[in-house]
C-alpha cells in the first residue's frame, strides 16, 4: 500500500518545496500553467475517459468560471477569490441543463452538441457587451505581486481535483461511470440510472474546470471571450492532455499536462531561444528564419506529437508505461 503512494508523495513533496529553491518568475509561471492543466485535463478525463462521454465543450465551463469570478468584481466589487467556488458552481449550473438535454445523444452526436455549447456561450459573452464587456473583456488588479501564492493555490487545486476524482473512481459511482463507458445498454439493463450518473460525472467535471477558470481570472487579471472560450486553447487542449498522458487513468492527465505545457513552451520560445542565439552568434539569417517558423508551428507540433502517441502509445504514457519500460528503458519484469 505504501509503495503504491510512494511516487505521488515524492512528487507532492517536490512540488511543495519547489518555490523555496526556484525564484524564477518565468519557471513559476510555467508551473502554474502546468497545475491548471492538471485540473482541466483530470476533469475532462473523468467525463470522457471514465464515463465515455467525449466533450469538445470544456472551454464553456472554463470560460463561465473565469467570467463568474471577473463579473463579481466588475459589477459588485466582490473579491474574485470568492468567485473561485462560485465559478465552479456556475459551471455546474451550465452543465446540468446541457446534460439533461444532450445525454440522450450518443457518441459523435454528443461531442458535436458539446462543441456547440462552447461556441454558443462564447457568442453570448461577445454579444452581451453591457454585462460582460464584450470583446473589450474584463480586467482586474492582481491580488499578489509575487507568483508564489498563485502557485500554491494552483497546487492545492490540482491536489484536491486529482484526489477527489481518484476517490470517486474507487467508489460506487465510479464503478457505474466505468460500466456506462464499457456498455451503456448493459449498465442500464442492470438497473443503473445511466442518465443520472452521466449527469453526476458531468457536474463534477464542470465544477473543477470552472474552478480552474476562476483561478485563471485571478492569476492573469484579464479575460475576454476569445481567450477563455477558445475551442483550440481549452477544449481541444484538454483532450490532447488526456490522450498524451493516458485516457481513463488517474495520473495520465498530470503527465500529459507536463508534456503539453513543455512542448508548447518549446515551440513558443523557439527551443528556449536556441535558434535566436545561434542566429546572433553566427550572423546567419537562416537560424532567425527557422526560429520564426518554429514560433508559428506549435499546432503542427501538437499534431505530430499526438499522431506519434496514438501510433506507438495508444493508451498514453501512463497507460503504456510498461511498454515504455520494456522497449525504452530495457526493463523486463520477467527477468
Amino acid at each position: 500500500m505504501m509503495k503504491k503512494y510512494l511516487y505521488p508523495l515524492i512528487l507532492l513533496a517536490f512540488l511543495a518545496l519547489l518555490p523555496l529553491a526556484v525564484k524564477s518568475n518565468y519557471f513559476l509561471h510555467l508551473m502554474i500553467l502546468f497545475l491548471l492543466w492538471v485540473v482541466i485535463g483530470s476533469a475532462w478525463n473523468l467525463l470522457a475517459g471514465f464515463t465515455g462521454q467525449v466533450s469538445f465543450g470544456h472551454a464553456a465551463f472554463f470560460g463561465v468560471g473565469a467570467y463568474a469570478a471577473g463579473l463579481l468584481f466588475h459589477h459588485l466589487q466582490i473579491s474574485p477569490w470568492w468567485g473561485m467556488a462560485i465559478g465552479g458552481i456556475v459551471a455546474v449550473l451550465i452543465g446540468l441543463p446541457f446534460g439533461a438535454i444532450c445525454f440522450p445523444l450518443r457518441g459523435a452526436y454528443f461531442a458535436l452538441a458539446s462543441l456547440a455549447l462552447g461556441e454558443g456561450i462564447r457568442h453570448v459573452a461577445t454579444i452581451a457587451e453591457k454585462f460582460t464587456g464584450g470583446m473589450v473583456g474584463i480586467m482586474i488588479m492582481p491580488t499578489f505581486t509575487s507568483k508564489v501564492p498563485y502557485y500554491y493555490v494552483a497546487l492545492g487545486l490540482a491536489i484536491l481535483s486529482v484526489a477527489s476524482i481518484q476517490a470517486i473512481i474507487n467508489s460506487k459511482p465510479g464503478y457505474y461511470f466505468v460500466s456506462i463507458r464499457e456498455d451503456q445498454d448493459a449498465a442500464a439493463s442492470l438497473g443503473i440510472d445511466t442518465t443520472l450518473y452521466k449527469n453526476i460525472s458531468l457536474a463534477i467535471s464542470a465544477f473543477w474546470t470552472g474552478m480552474a477558470g476562476a483561478l485563471y481570472m485571478n492569476y492573469m487579471g484579464f479575460i475576454d471571450p476569445h481567450v477563455v472560450f477558445s475551442l483550440h486553447d481549452y477544449s481541444v487542449m484538454a483532450i490532447l492532455v488526456a490522450i498524451v498522458g493516458g485516457v481513463g487513468t488517474i495520473y495520465g492527465p498530470t503527465i500529459g499536462a507536463f508534456i503539453m505545457v513543455a512542448f508548447q513552451e518549446l515551440f513558443r520560445t523557439g527551443f528556449f531561444g536556441l535558434f535566436d542565439y545561434l542566429g546572433k552568434a553566427t550572423g546567419s539569417s537562416a537560424f532567425t528564419s527557422l526560429s520564426d517558423a518554429i514560433h508559428k508551428a506549435h499546432v503542427l507540433g501538437f499534431g505530430i506529437l499526438v499522431i506519434v502517441v496514438i501510433l506507438y502509445l495508444p493508451n498514453g504514457v501512463v497507460g503504456d508505461w510498461e511498454k515504455i519500460k520494456r522497449n525504452v528503458f530495457r526493463i523486463n519484469p520477467a527477468r
